[in-house]
């Protein structure tokens, strides 16, 4: 049977390789938290706390791994069991040479950080795209050999930030592909301003915390306010500066479903999240750090939860695919797949 491993990251990330590869069943299908055989990478992982905050260590790899025993799916971490068929990754950034010797595709699992003058430098001197400290140049290294991603908006934007048009296909995106549906829930809260945070300080990045929490104040404008953590986050320290700059009442979650939050509120503001797209998806009013109505071309197709379905199609085509790797079409192997589901249907009616 062939072998596919799937790259998990955050629960986000891991989730949706699953919905993925739930739609492979005629797979041998096997699953590995993002790893690195770079030398240097791997002893800042092992002797230092500076990629604490990253998905190449610590509470992520434990929380992958939870999810994935609570499934019952195979874990394979760093490839050592197996060889593969196919690799499937979440991140770009990191891509240990040996696995390239395999057929790769890169899914894309939510927005990217804010491109700056160092991911262009980055990118100019082609030095390891991790070296920019963030997610800013995932999905655009190239180095895969099929980009699966979320909208036509964000397919241009890879092909502006440098993948090959050839490589990039519109899937849609597990896990946002399908919003509407949070708008049933039982989440007992309604009519909030809600404030979706981001974990800037636990990923070494600057933040004024107590600029943002007074600023959304200054937009709920005395309306009830509801603040949710981002999962990564130093709760104690986040919690303490609410209660000090937010009004009393103020609503923290640190856990929970965010989705249904979100569904519920009457205005959303983020600072660096994928949640917005949900913001947008389902007709709230928004506030965000990137530009809004490049985030409005970005947003996800909303294809009914057929995502999975779509890249699981790439998937199967390219792992059957007997030729060079130049010469699959992942946006053909997708057609085609539109194609059979129409004949099908007619097939039914007739």
């Amino acid at each position: 049977m062939q072998k596919i491993l799937f790259i998990t990251g955050s629960v986000n990330q891991t989730s949706q390789m699953h919905q993925i590869a739930t739609e492979l069943p005629e797979f041998d299908c096997w699953f590995s938290q993002l790893f690195t055989d770079n030398r240097i990478l791997n002893l800042l992982i092992n002797h230092t706390s500076l990629l604490k905050g990253t998905v190449l260590s610590g509470q992520f790899r434990t929380s992958a791994e939870d999810y994935l025993r609570r499934h019952n799916l195979q874990i394979d971490f760093g490839a050592r069991l197996n060889s593969y068929d196919l690799v499937v990754f979440c991140s770009d950034l990191v891509v240990p040479s040996r696995l390239q010797e395999y057929k790769t595709i890169w899914v894309q699992e939510g927005m990217v950080d804010k491109y700056t003058l160092l991911s262009k430098l980055v990118k100019m001197l082609r030095l390891p795209p991790f070296f920019c400290g963030n997610t800013s140049l995932n999905g655009s290294s190239n180095v895969c050999d099929i980009y699966c991603v979320a909208s036509y908006g964000y397919e241009q934007f890879f092909i502006e930030k440098g993948a090959d048009s050839k490589k990039t296909v519109v899937t849609g995106m597990p896990n946002y592909d399908n919003l509407k549906q949070f708008l049933n829930n039982d989440f007992p809260h309604r009519d909030y301003v809600m404030v979706a945070t981001t974990d800037m300080r636990e990923t070494y990045r600057v933040e004024n915390r107590p600029a943002f929490i007074k600023k959304a104040v200054q937009i709920a404008n005395g309306r009830q306010m509801l603040f949710k953590l981002h999962p990564n986050e130093n709760v104690k320290r986040a919690e303490g500066e609410i209660r000090k700059y937010a009004p009393a009442g103020t609503m923290i979650f640190s856990s929970g479903n965010t989705q249904h939050m979100i569904a519920n509120c009457s205005e959303l503001i983020t600072q660096y999240s994928t949640v917005v797209y949900t913001g947008i998806a389902l007709g709230k009013k928004v506030h965000s750090w990137f530009n809004l109505e490049q985030l409005k071309k970005l947003a996800p197709l909303q294809n009914g939860a057929s995502s999975a379905k779509n890249i699981a199609q790439i998937c199967r085509e390219y792992i059957n695919h007997t030729g060079h790797k130049q010469y699959f079409n992942p946006k053909e192997a997708l057609n085609n797949k539109v194609s059979q589901i129409l004949n099908d249907e007619l097939l039914i009616n007739y």
